[in-house]
Order: structure tokens, then sequence, then C-alpha cells
């Protein structure tokens, strides 16, 4: 049994299997073609976070593999209120197959698939956002090919986002440029995980035109993050020149992408022109997460199928 806490839970094998997967599964979703792999099996999602891309991919996507959902916040069960989360894994894993869990601290979705008979898969936490990185990536080879060898652009706070890209990077062997203000930092030690990152897969710059520069993906998040917005007004000050704008998109490829994982704030982390333009491919990066997480939870349950 294998869950998915962070990047590094799965091999490059692994990951080029679920690419070549999620673009199968995909390819039959668009073509409304039944896939059901899944029946009569059941994820539990449960939600400490408020979600809007997590929730409806997962949901739809487990309905369009044949399975059902039952949908948890911490407000509608035990989780909220003194039940260990010990104990609650030991309960919901026995009636369901799957679990996916939004939530705030690593420690307890760590605790929760410690005592999991079921694999347990990292919907968001504060450390990590390993299907958001699965997405981006299958969203990049679906538009330019192979990103080994590639260079990435993270604009913007050193957040569960920049860790998962450290980790991808080190693992499939593409370069990632890191710009963040001063105080906002990528913690190294917090971004190599249970698997490490490579100190030649990454570069940290202090200019983020010059992280820009020659990249083949840009790409940034919302300066304030869930469970920081008290410092919402203070990360405003300390961010203003992190905003990707067309100068930043005009120092990368000329053929470079812009990714956001959503939801966006125009003129804050990214100028419309930016996200709106022709470069962008957000909404695709976001419809991908549904097909990448099918391809996921088939493969955690099933195994690789030929």
């Amino acid at each position: 049994m294998k869950h998915y806490l962070q990047f590094n839970d799965l091999s490059a094998d692994e990951y080029t299997y679920l690419f070549e997967r999620a673009a199968l599964i995909k390819k039959k979703f668009k073509a409304y073609e039944k896939h059901h792999p899944l029946a009569d099996r059941t994820l539990a999602m449960i939600f400490e976070k408020a979600s809007t891309r997590t929730r409806v991919s997962f949901e739809a996507g487990m309905y369009q593999l044949g399975g059902s959902v039952v949908h948890l916040t911490t407000g509608d069960s035990q989780l909220g209120r003194a039940e260990p989360i010990e104990d609650s894994a030991k309960v919901i894993s026995r009636m369901v197959d799957l679990v996916m869990i939004r939530t705030f601290e690593q420690t307890k979705i760590e605790r929760f698939a410690a005592d999991s008979r079921v694999p347990v898969i990292n919907g968001l936490t504060n450390e990590y956002h390993p299907c958001q990185i699965l997405a981006d990536i299958f969203t990049f080879i679906e538009h330019r090919g192979s990103i080994q060898g590639k260079t990435v652009a993270w604009v913007g706070d050193g957040n569960n986002m920049a860790n998962t890209w450290l980790q991808a990077a080190a693992l499939l062997g593409f370069k990632v440029h890191v710009s963040t203000p001063r105080g906002y930092e990528v913690d190294e030690k917090l971004a190599a995980g249970a698997g490490g990152i490579s100190a030649s897969s990454y570069q940290f710059f202090s200019n983020p035109l010059e992280a820009c520069r020659g990249a083949d993906l840009v790409t940034t998040d919302v300066w304030t993050s869930m469970g920081y917005e008290a410092e919402n007004e203070e990360r405003k000050k300390a961010f203003a020149d992190w905003c990707v704008d067309a100068e930043m998109m005009a120092a990368a490829r000329p053929d470079a992408l812009f990714m956001h994982c959503l939801p966006a704030h125009r003129g804050e982390e990214v100028q419309a022109e930016v996200i709106d333009g022709p470069q962008s491919v957000v909404w695709d990066e976001a419809e991908n997460r549904m097909h990448v997480q099918k391809a996921l939870m088939e493969y955690l349950l099933l195994g690789r199928i030929a």
C-alpha cells in the first residue's frame, strides 16, 4: 500500500506511468468513453481548509471512475472535536477504500496515514501540494513535451508550492529558479521532506526578473496563503516587486508558459495581461487536476494497468 503525502513519495518511473495514464484517461473523458475501474470503491474527502478545485476535481474524478464519494469537514465529523486523529483514521479507513485530506499541518496527514488501512492522498497542507505540481507538470508535458532539462521560474512565496517544485525538480531532472522576498525564503530542510532535494536542481535569485530569464515556465501563487491572513497587509508590502508582469515573461523564453494554481489576484502576484494572455495555460492546468488525480487514485488502488 502506498500513500501520497508529498511529491517524492513516488519514483520518476512511477511518474512516467502516471503522466501516460493521465493522458489516456483524459482522452477517454473527452471522447465521452466510460472508464469505471473503481466501481464500488469509495473515496473519503476530509477538508479542514476550504476548497474549490480540490473538491470538484477529486469528487467529479472519482464519480467518473465509477466510484462514490463521502465528503467530510471538521465541522461535521469527530475530526473537529476531541477524537484523536489516529482513532479517526482507524475508523474511516475500515469503511472506505481511499482517503484525501486537505489540512493545515503536514503532521496531521502523516498521523492519519500511519493508522490508515487504505491509501491517503495529500490534497494540500501548509508544507506540500503534490497533486497541484502533478497537474502542472502534466500540463507542461501536454504543451511542450518532457520537462526534463527545462527551467521553471518560481516567483513569490517560499510556500508549499515552492517546496513541492524543488522535490519534483530533483526527482524528474529539471531546474527551478526561486525568487522570494527577504524573510519569505524556502526552508530547504522542509522542502527536502522524506526524499531529499538536489542542490544542483535549484538556484535562488534576489531579483525576480533574473529568475525568469531563460525560463521555460514561469509560475506563482497568491502572496497570502490560507492560514496566514493576519499577515496580508505586511505581505503586500514585502511582495510588491514580485508581481509576474509582461517584463518578466519577456525575459523568459519566447515560448515560455505561465501557470498559477488559483485562485489568482490580478494586480497582486500576477498582472491581468499575463494570466489572461496567450502564454497562460491556467485553465488547462486547473482541469488537469482532475485527470492526473484520476490516474493517481487508480494507481494507488489497482497498481499499474497494462
